[in-house]
């Protein structure tokens, strides 16, 4: 079931790969709706990674519901899950394939967390801000020059001899889709 009230927008699902990458989407398409395209890119990540963990992690069942909600200079995505068990942030080594979501989140996110919900359940949440500048819809006529520092992403990335390119990528989505 998909809800689309004001600046609101709920997806139930079950967290199985297929279907995590298909919330990315949704997400993906409501914020370019929003027009918050600046955004995309760490939204769909940070839901990709909390869907991981629910799908990894959560007892009995991988139900679970995304909430991304805009409030005034904030956008908060959400993951509601069954399983009360709280998150554990690992100290995962930088080229590690698991562990690494939650820090992840923290990286990219101005602001994240878990709280309780109800007897038996949790919900994470992050926070990206939508202040003016990162939010205005780009020129068509815009165009990036050779001069333009490439974007930094949430790690750090060694550049290749050029300067234009990663030597490596460490971060991966652990879920194709």
């Amino acid at each position: 079931m998909i809800s689309y009230p004001s600046r609101h927008c709920t997806v139930e699902l079950q967290a199985l790969p297929s279907r995590i990458g298909q919330v990315r989407r949704i997400v993906s398409a409501q914020l370019r709706y929003w027009h918050l395209d600046p955004l995309i890119d760490r939204a769909s990540l940070g839901v990709t990674e909390l869907l991981s963990n629910v799908h990894r992690h959560a007892q009995p069942d991988k139900t679970c519901t995304v909430e991304i909600e805009l409030l005034l200079d904030r956008l908060t995505v959400s993951v509601r899950d069954g399983d009360p068990r709280m998150p554990v942030v690992d100290d995962a080594e930088p080229l590690a394939t698991c562990g690494r979501g939650l820090a992840m989140v923290a990286a990219m996110s101005e602001s994240w967390g878990v709280r309780p919900d109800g007897e038996s359940g949790k919900v994470v949440w992050f926070t990206l801000p939508t202040s003016a500048p990162a939010v205005t819809a780009p020129s068509l006529h815009a165009r990036r020059t050779v001069l333009d520092k490439p974007a930094r992403r949430f790690a750090e990335v060694g550049a290749s001899a050029d300067g234009l390119r990663p030597d490596h990528a460490p971060a991966r989505s652990a879920v194709a889709g």
